[in-house]
């Protein structure tokens, strides 16, 4: 090959090469510049998508939470239709029917089981004979418009005795207030039934109210929900003979207990004491400390003289809260723990300041007791938080209570 042709040879090949490598440089990066697109296309498509997932996370976990409440809500109203089913089960034929026995706390007898037996009896409308109401203290004229029919659980077992089965079966349940029939409910209602004298007997047992009443306690039902299960009334006093107490013309009775809402502690005590201190310097006190081993709530004791005056010589188990009952429906006022014997006074008519320091687990007490009392029109019901002394700097410091020598509950 001579040489002019070897050159348009050489020529061709470096023109042909260029011709490949601009090609294939222009192929790689046409495929580099199409695949960063489609990354750039991905990872926007993926952002939004995660925007959209995001999006969907409140729907689905409103989704969820009502899926809760729904389900809440379905057991709460199986449970409530449960118990009323039980209800009309116990109260049907003729048999006589045992309410109670009553073993809790007075304060949620007062405020909601008279009231729920007076609306059972209303509802189902029961022949009062048949009614035969078990609880403690001599309480029977609590329950005056429903039945004449009471018996006393202290007719039946004495205080050390009761004292002792019933902080059992507390410490068995885990809780004072009665949500299943105890050993002690079954021994009472076998010597209720002997007395009775009748074989076949109903037992309407305060687990109905309280498992009915559980989800208003809790919040989840509203104030007419009790309503519809309560029948609320004024009380009467029983007729007890106090002129051995020598009680004044004009008195305010006082009943100070340790609870969760108004717990011992060195400051409230002192408090509590220059509160009666107080009502003492214009009216004369008549305090219902009782000394008797009733519950868990012990009482606050005040050292008494001149016009403050105790009951506790009146006072036994047998008979404790009807003479107390009493004393109170002769009082000008009544001042006391919140529960208990607050819910009580206004009954009768008579003026009640409810003393607390935390009111965590009163608030649907409250919410029920000052709708109750004002539609009822009994006497005033006055909450009194002495926590609000704290804000403004009236409460008594740590050093004040020493020097005041103010002692705790024994």
């Amino acid at each position: 090959m001579n040489s002019l042709a070897w050159q348009r040879f050489d020529t061709l090949a470096r023109q042909t090469k260029r011709r490949l490598f601009a090609g294939t440089r222009r192929s790689i990066k046409i495929a580099s510049r199409r695949t960063r697109d489609a990354a750039v296309r991905s990872a926007g498509l993926l952002r939004k998508a995660a925007r959209r997932l995001r999006g969907l996370r409140k729907p689905l976990v409103r989704c969820r939470y009502r899926a809760l409440r729904v389900h809440e809500q379905w057991s709460t109203y199986r449970e409530e239709w449960r118990v009323e089913r039980e209800v009309e089960r116990v109260v049907s034929g003729t048999a006589p029917i045992i309410v109670g026995p009553w073993l809790s706390e007075v304060g949620y007898e007062v405020l909601y089981w008279v009231p729920f037996v007076r609306w059972v009896k209303a509802a189902f409308r029961i022949d009062p004979e048949r009614l035969f109401v078990v609880s403690r203290g001599g309480v029977g004229s609590w329950y005056a418009d429903i039945t004449s029919n009471y018996a006393d659980i202290f007719d039946e077992i004495g205080l050390a005795e009761f004292s002792a089965r019933n902080t059992d079966r507390s410490d068995r349940e885990g809780t004072n207030k009665q949500f299943g029939l105890s050993d002690l409910d079954r021994m009472l209602v076998d010597r209720i039934r002997m007395r009775i004298g009748s074989g076949d007997v109903r037992v309407l047992h305060p687990s109905l109210m309280y498992r009915l009443f559980k989800s208003f306690w809790s919040g989840h039902r509203p104030l007419g929900f009790l309503d519809s299960h309560t029948r609320h009334a004024r009380l009467v006093a029983p007729a007890i003979d106090l002129r051995a107490l020598a009680l004044p013309d004009e008195y305010v009775a006082v009943k100070f207990y340790a609870a969760r809402s108004l717990p011992d502690t060195l400051v409230n005590r002192a408090l509590l004491r220059k509160l009666v201190e107080a009502i003492a310097e214009r009216w004369s006190v008549v305090l219902l400390d009782t000394g008797l081993d009733l519950d868990d709530h012990a009482d606050y004791t005040f050292q008494h003289g001149g016009r403050i005056v105790t009951a506790r010589a009146l006072l036994d188990a047998r008979t404790n809260l009807g003479v107390q009952t009493r004393i109170i429906a002769g009082a000008r006022a009544f001042v006391g723990t919140c529960g208990s014997l607050a819910w009580l006074a206004p009954m009768l008519g008579v003026d009640s300041t409810a003393v607390f320091t935390d009111a965590r687990f009163l608030h649907s007490h409250l919410h029920a007791a000052r709708r109750l009392f004002h539609v009822l029109g009994g006497g005033r019901f006055s909450p009194l938080d002495l926590s609000a002394l704290d804000p403004l700097g009236l409460t008594l410091t740590s050093r004040q209570v020493v020097s005041g020598q103010v002692q705790p509950l024994p």
